[in-house]
Formats: C-alpha cells, sequence, structure tokens
C-alpha cells in the first residue's frame, strides 16, 4: 500500500550518553544504543519520511521546549500530519506505527499511553498544534497522558488509542520488561537480563571488596565500656 506523503514520523530521542545521564540504570548505554537502532529500523519499514532529531540537534532549556521545537521543525519541513515516539519502548512496532498513520489519514488524533502516565507516541494534525500551549504541558510528570488527552479531546478531531506500553525509566521497567518474550527482539532481551544479573552481582561485589578492607586495618578493640557509676 502506498504511504501518504503528508505524514512524517519524529524520532526525538537523546544519545546513549544523555540517556544515561538522566536515567539511572548503570551501563546501560548499549541497551540505548540497541533501542535507538531497533527503533530506526521499525520506522524505515513503514515506509514513511522520518526525521531523527538527537540531543546534538534539539534547541532549547527544558525537555518541552525541545520537543515541541522538534515537533515544529518537522511541520515546517511541509508535513500536515506527525507521529512522535521515543527510542525507549522496545515493545513498539512497525504496525503500532501504521496504525496510527491509518488513523491520522482518517482524520483522528493519536496517543499510545505508557505504563508511568505519560505517552511512548503521539500522533497529531499540524492544524491542532500550538506551540506554546504544547510547551506548558506536565512534561516527564505522571500527569501527562491524562492531560494531553484532555488537550487533544477538545480539537475537532476523534481521539484513536493505542495499547498500553512500558517504556525504560529506571531498573525496575527492565525487570518488568525482561518477561515481555513475545514483543522484545531477542538482542535486546539480552541485554535487559544482562542487565538484571549485573544488579544482582553488584552489591556482592561492592560487600566483598568492604569485608576485605575492612580485615585489612589494624584491630582496635576500643575503649572498655563504662558499665557501674
Amino acid at each position: 500500500m502506498k504511504r501518504s506523503n503528508n505524514t512524517a514520523i519524529l524520532v526525538f530521542a537523546n544519545s546513549a550518553k544523555t540517556e544515561m545521564q538522566i536515567k539511572p540504570i548503570l551501563k546501560g548505554d548499549i541497551l540505548f544504543d540497541q533501542l535507538t537502532q531497533e527503533t530506526l529500523q521499525k520506522v524505515k519499514r513503514t515506509g514513511l519520511p522520518y526525521f531523527h532529531i538527537s540531543d546534538q540537534e534539539q534547541e532549547g532549556k527544558t525537555f518541552g521546549e525541545r520537543f515541541t521545537k522538534a515537533i515544529q521543525t518537522v511541520f515546517e519541513n511541509g508535513f500536515e500530519h506527525i507521529i512522535t515516539i521515543g527510542n525507549d519502548t522496545p515493545q513498539l512496532s512497525t504496525a503500532h506505527l501504521l496504525q496510527a498513520s491509518n488513523a491520522l489519514e482518517t482524520g483522528k488524533t493519536v496517543l499510545g499511553p505508557s505504563m508511568d502516565g505519560g505517552f511512548y507516541l503521539m500522533g497529531i494534525h499540524k492544524a491542532n498544534f500550538d506551540q506554546e500551549t504544547f510547551k506548558r504541558l506536565p512534561w516527564q510528570r505522571f500527569s501527562l497522558f491524562n492531560r494531553i488527552s484532555t488537550l487533544l479531546d477538545k480539537t475537532d478531531n476523534l481521539l484513536y488509542q493505542l495499547p498500553v506500553l512500558n517504556d525504560i525509566d529506571t531498573i525496575e521497567d527492565v525487570k518488568r520488561l525482561a518477561s515481555f518474550k513475545k514483543s522484545i527482539s531477542s538482542t535486546v532481551l539480552q541485554l535487559l537480563r544482562a542487565l538484571i544479573r549485573q544488579g544482582k552481582i553488584l552489591p556482592i561485589i561492592v560487600a566483598s571488596a568492604l569485608v576485605k578492607i575492612l580485615l585489612q586495618q589494624p584491630y582496635n578493640k576500643g575503649s572498655p565500656l563504662l558499665l557501674h557509676s
């Protein structure tokens, strides 16, 4: 099926180095590199034009400023509809992207809610996008999905909702996603499980090192306790 040239995908994703500064996942850089590669592969399979805007190209001081500026940039390139995604939702598929594209072409707006109260995908029309309004939304907060749903409901377009998926922000998300064997690639699954094993081993290594340090210290039983006055 021939895809519309009026719709573009925006992959708004930080580099692995920047992700590691934001998300407390020790040694997760290899994982985020792989997630970005797989996300771009899924995007390319849609046949839609796409933009990958990483932290090196983003403009603005806050997340909201950077994200809305990136959306505006895509619209300024002549597109009427845009699908925005990140790189931290390994369950996201090409089919989800095509569903969003089809919904946009029939006049709907689209949201893919994530488990943490945000969204992993948003599909909007140029006519519904106001940069200042979007900039003021509670980005990276639990209330984001409800707020943006309310905003999109006020437009003349019906809201099409994709399935709820898990994204990766913490080691707890890594543990949760490691059980989804069918919807995640084998490579990402291996990386998730390696991070979990590492999380179990590290405390043992730290404790062992601490014991060695203590054993190397000269023994000092300290002053006797005064039991009677």
